[in-house]
């Protein structure tokens, strides 16, 4: 059974810098399109960054310039390193996968919508 667990969250304060990563296990595929997704109290989930797998990346408005998303195929680990870090980045982060075949980045996300999904790790930023 696949399944991808993130680490890596934590307390912090504003304008230091955390990284979060994400292992898969099981059968895996560098050809899926990942991606790191959050949800703070109250709100919606939102798409954060995605990664396809040509290496594309695609960012959040609230996060260009501050985060950055990578892979290790080899290591089956995908990774979120956050910079600059501010209060209203506080949320839980998930890592997910958009399994379809030829799914590319865009808005943060992937085309076809995530279908696998991490517990998340909850990323706190004081200020």
């Amino acid at each position: 059974q696949v399944q991808v667990v993130e680490s890596g969250g934590g307390l912090v304060q504003a304008g230091e810098s955390l990284r979060l990563s994400c292992t898969a296990s099981g059968y895996t595929d560098s050809s899926y399109c990942m991606g790191w997704f959050r949800q703070a109290p109250g709100k919606e989930r939102e798409g954060v960054a995605a990664i396809d797998s040509d290496g594309s990346t695609s960012y959040a408005d609230s996060v260009k310039g501050r985060f950055t998303i990578s892979k290790d195929n080899a290591k089956d680990t995908l990774y979120l390193q956050m910079n600059s870090l501010k209060p209203e980045d506080t949320a839980m982060y998930y890592c997910a996968a958009d399994r379809t075949l030829g799914s590319t980045v865009v808005a943060g996300t992937c085309y076809y919508g995530m279908d696998l999904w991490g517990k998340g790790t909850l990323v706190t930023i004081s200020s």
